[in-house]
């Protein structure tokens, strides 16, 4: 997209936020950040996760409760007014390259005593 006043491409600043499925989103979630996500999504480019394989690090007992929340959020994002043609909605475990990154992350990060 070009801006008016130049002849040059207008890039967006860019957002990556997400949620943990880990049960319904509620208000808190509403005053804290979706709304935010709403009003900004025609004026940047923002990418919502749903992060399902992190939401397993305290949920390993129950994946099935992470499974199901996962539908719930979604419906959460667009009941709030977020636009999946404004807005990209990806699914953590969807993305293979997130858990590639990770691991090659790991293997250059060391916790000292």
């Amino acid at each position: 997209m070009l801006s008016p006043a130049q002849d040059k491409p207008t890039i967006k600043p860019i957002i990556l936020t997400g949620d943990r499925p880990t049960g319904p989103l509620h208000l808190g979630h509403y005053a804290g950040s979706l709304r935010n996500r709403v009003a900004l999504q025609r004026s940047h480019r923002q990418y919502v996760l749903i992060a399902d394989h992190q939401a397993l690090t305290d949920n390993f007992d129950d994946p099935d409760k992470v499974k199901r929340n996962v539908i719930e959020v979604a419906l959460d994002y667009l009941a709030v007014g977020i636009d999946p043609s404004e807005t990209t909605i990806c699914l953590q475990s969807a993305l293979p390259a997130l858990a590639e990154l990770s691991l090659l992350y790991l293997n250059f990060v060391t916790v000292a005593a």
